[in-house]
């Protein structure tokens, strides 16, 4: 896929002496940067472990939890 983006000049200038020095492709060199940058996220996976954890541990609330909560939510003597 092609995109175009804006960077600093001097970060461009930067980028272009570090790909020829590592005889890689402007584009393979923003590609790592991307990757690298996606890697270390910290929010990174979340989706994919809660699956796991859930595909071995049910998370149905307990029927007589669901009920006391449902009742609270219900109650007209309550005053706000």
């Amino acid at each position: 896929m092609k995109t175009a983006i804006s960077i600093p000049d001097s970060l461009f200038d930067a980028a272009e002496r570090l790909s020829k020095r590592l005889g890689i492709s402007r584009s393979r060199l923003y590609t790592m940067a991307i990757e690298k940058a996606l890697a270390s996220d910290p929010r990174r996976g979340v989706k994919e472990r809660l699956d796991a954890v859930y595909s071995k541990h049910g998370s149905r609330l307990d029927r007589r939890l669901a009920a006391m909560q449902a009742a609270s939510l219900n109650s007209e003597n309550e005053e706000w």
